[in-house]
């Protein structure tokens, strides 16, 4: 453990296997930043990329890949969900997950442990043994959530929903310990914590869009997945009088293709980029897969969705969210996009009721909320009380 007199160190563990963990982990940090500033230290392990043997450092590399098959991914997420199964996995995989589990431990002494990934929980426990410090789950799966995010050994379990607290309850998990307290999103997403509220004409000046045009900003998540371009190419094709702002993550051979293509519609193509909560700001609509993080952003930025696809199992619960929130539609081809898209273009009081279910479904104080709990957790005081 780190020396008494010293500032509390944390220990974030995550991995870039979907699901937005990196970003979370980066929102929550933000926020203890704002909350604590000077009052701790941190630093921040991929579980997989830092620490696993070959081959499975690869596993952030492969996760594109892996979802290419959605329904062998869903099925896999179905037969491995459940209290049982997921001691079963825990248990038979401790032999291999041990050495690198107490490595991480040994090589970073830490005062609290934060992990937003699933699978830093069950044997990162275990190798911390009793005389351990305090150990908090933030659960980034919105709705359909894993039975390996659960374990009753954590002091504080933090989910993105209510449907997600009544899962964890299920699983046996304390009442006391599961908080509701939405999907961390960093600050920028946030328009009720934007005091100069928001001009999208500035931001759209400031990213050279169009000013005049109703934009869909077309997403798949940060490695560009699911039928991102033949939606593009659905909507510049509709007849639409729309503009386009397509962003392919880290999907270069998409980012290619789509560069050659010659667009019926004023149309502006980006690979990864850290500019998403402007185009966000910036945009009338989001068409994109159904993950967590970007949903629970675009519900900060009060921007309606428009979801094309899913992983099954995985992201089925976000997609109802979504809908019975009243905050987007799942629309899961390109041409029930653009029926969804035309409707909200000719109908803007109809687009209006659905900002402002976005509205309501935001919980823009979510980063906030997780980091007071850090804080009570070592006894921190918050910059303003100081």
């Amino acid at each position: 453990m780190p020396e008494s007199n010293k500032q509390p160190h944390i220990l974030f563990l995550f991995s870039d296997t979907g699901g937005g963990h990196r970003s979370a982990t980066e929102a929550i940090i933000e926020a203890l930043e704002l909350e604590y500033k000077g009052s701790f230290t941190c630093e921040k392990v991929d579980i997989f990329k830092d620490y696993a043997p070959r081959p499975l450092n690869r596993m952030p590399d492969w996760y594109p890949y892996m979802v290419m098959a959605p329904q062998l991914w869903g099925a896999s997420f179905r037969v491995t969900d459940g209290r049982s199964q997921a001691r079963a996995i825990t248990a038979t995989m401790w032999p291999v997950a041990a050495r690198t589990a107490r490595r991480i431990i040994r090589n970073h002494p830490s005062d609290l442990v934060v992990t937003v990934h699933p699978l830093a929980i069950s044997w990162i426990l275990k190798a911390l043994g009793k005389n351990r410090p305090p150990f908090i789950t933030v659960v980034t799966d919105m709705v359909t959530t894993h039975a390996l995010w659960f374990d009753q050994r954590s002091d504080a379990i933090l989910v993105p929903t209510e449907i997600a607290r009544q899962k964890a309850i299920q699983y046996g998990m304390p009442p006391e310990v599961v908080r509701v307290v939405g999907q961390p999103v960093a600050r920028k997403y946030c328009i009720q914590n934007d005091a100069a509220g928001v001009d999208k004409a500035l931001i759209r000046e400031k990213l050279g869009w169009p000013k005049d045009k109703f934009i869909a900003l077309v997403v798949g998540g940060g490695e560009g997945m699911g039928p991102l371009g033949q939606t593009a190419r659905a909507i510049a094709d509709s007849g639409l009088d729309v503009g386009l702002v397509i962003v392919a993550g880290r999907n270069e051979r998409l980012k290619s293709s789509l560069e050659k293509t010659h667009w019926q519609v004023p149309t502006l193509i980006y690979g990864f980029t850290r500019e998403m909560p402007d185009f966000m700001r910036a945009a009338d609509v989001l068409v994109t897969k159904a993950g967590p993080g970007t949903i629970a952003e675009a519900f900060n930025a009060h921007l309606p969705i428009i979801l094309f696809a899913k992983l099954p199992g995985q992201e089925d619960g976000n997609v109802t969210y979504t809908v019975d929130e009243g905050a987007g539609v799942w629309a899961p081809t390109p041409q029930r996009v653009v029926s969804a898209l035309r409707e909200w273009v000719n109908n803007p009081g109809l687009r209006d009721k659905v900002v402002e279910a976005c509205r309501h479904a935001a919980r823009p104080n979510s980063s906030i909320d997780i980091a007071h709990v850090i804080g009570e957790k070592l006894g921190l005081e918050t910059s303003e009380r100081r």
